[in-house]
């Protein structure tokens, strides 16, 4: 299943490539919100082509895209988000940080995803190992996701089916953490968390973002992580109060996530 939403404006937007939730269909994965984000900040004109969980591989591999990522045993693990530049000639970009550094390089006279210097190679370096790290300590929230995983219902068995071939398990019930499983999941995820709110103490009083009063794509990287929670972690409510509140008390501008693209993000954006 792939629907479109189309903008009110612009007679050649970039054509973004997201993973849909079951209806009614809303954004939910970690790395395509950073995308849509990072869609908003620099004001690009672009349209939503939902892709159902169990088409991903199919709609990557017809962008002739490459797996950026892999299982663990070797297996190319086939994911969103994408791009599609019509005013490029058709240029797909297939990562959330590549699709970042393209729109940086599109849209110059926009606000930069990069303070510091945006067009030096060390400074998006630095912004590169930033994603890496904040996502290995936003990972281990993702198993607490599995009671309410958003899948669509008409392919939900087939989506489960495919994550326990995968993981090698036989069934889907064996991938629910529950019981003193998941409270040991929980406060580890308590544990780095704590050491990504460490990023927020050189923002002083100007707050409430990593560098102050302007967000950049470091609080699009963390936030992508923190719309993926609210949506689908049931201790949202706790996790949104751990350190003093700020992952649950941080929002982004809204002259930057609304009018520009094909959604008002601040919308559906409780936290980030």
């Amino acid at each position: 299943m792939a629907s479109t939403t189309t903008p009110s404006s612009s007679s050649d937007p970039i054509v973004f490539y997201d993973i849909a939730s079951g209806p009614p269909i809303r954004p939910f994965a970690p790395n395509p919100w950073k995308t849509r984000y990072a869609l908003n900040f620099k004001r690009a004109p672009f349209v939503t082509q939902w892709v159902d969980l169990a088409d991903v591989t199919s709609t990557r591999k017809s962008l002739g895209l490459d797996p950026v990522r892999f299982h663990d045993n070797g297996e190319p693990f086939y994911t969103l988000p994408a791009i599609r530049d019509p005013a490029a000639d058709n240029k797909v970009v297939g990562d959330s940080f590549d699709i970042a550094v393209y729109l940086e390089q599109k849209y110059p006279e926009a606000p930069s995803l990069f303070r510091n210097n945006p067009s030096s190679s060390s400074s998006i370096g630095l912004y590169a190992s930033f994603n890496a790290h904040m996502d290995s300590l936003f990972t281990m929230g993702a198993a607490l996701a599995g009671q309410t995983f958003p899948f669509n219902p008409e392919t939900a068995e087939q989506c489960k089916a495919e994550f326990c071939r995968r993981l090698g398990v036989k069934s889907w019930d064996e991938l629910l953490v529950e019981g003193e499983a998941r409270a040991q999941i929980v406060s580890g995820l308590q544990k780095s968390l704590g050491v990504a709110a460490k990023c927020f103490r050189f923002s002083g009083d100007d707050g409430p973002f990593i560098g102050g009063k302007e967000a950049d794509y470091a609080d699009i990287i963390i936030g992508g992580w923190l719309m993926m929670f609210s949506l689908t972690v049931p201790e949202w409510e706790e996790i949104r109060a751990w350190n003093g509140g700020i992952w649950g008390g941080c929002t982004m501008p809204s002259s930057r996530t609304e009018g520009h693209g094909d959604m008002a993000v601040n919308e559906v954006d409780p936290c980030y």
